[in-house]
């Protein structure tokens, strides 16, 4: 989960043979111990369904192609998680190795969000 400007909140690596749907729901319960004051989250269709919705208090948008889009558009909101994975995917840990464990992953994820934060931050100062 990440914030409107693309910055990592919650961070929660999940096996591959996890459904977007069914891994949403640890995602959104997560987000509301820390992050209480979220009212509404925007999601691609991989979420939608009555698990996620049902996780929390907060809305969920679907975000969905338009249905006469032919080609490549860009969405609102969707760019802003895919930015952050373009964004984390430069730290080279997360790009070669993979991790054995979820913890070590998620650490990593992690470190490399802090790292980011770093860098953006040495730009505007």
């Amino acid at each position: 989960m990440v914030d409107t400007d693309g910055r990592g909140l919650i961070l929660e690596p999940q096996p591959a043979d996890v459904q977007d749907r069914d891994g949403a729901p640890v995602v959104l319960r997560l987000s509301r111990g820390s992050f209480p004051f979220i009212d509404k989250a925007f999601a691609d269709s991989g979420y939608a369904g009555e698990a996620p919705a049902q996780a929390i208090s907060n809305r969920i948008k679907i975000v969905k192609k338009p249905p006469d889009q032919v080609g490549f558009t860009v969405h609102p909101r969707r760019w802003v998680v895919e930015r952050f994975f373009a964004w984390i995917s430069r730290n080279r840990r997360l790009w070669k190795d993979p991790e054995a464990t979820l913890t070590s992953a998620r650490a990593f994820l992690y470190a490399a969000s802090v790292m980011l934060l770093v860098r953006r931050l040495g730009r505007h100062s």
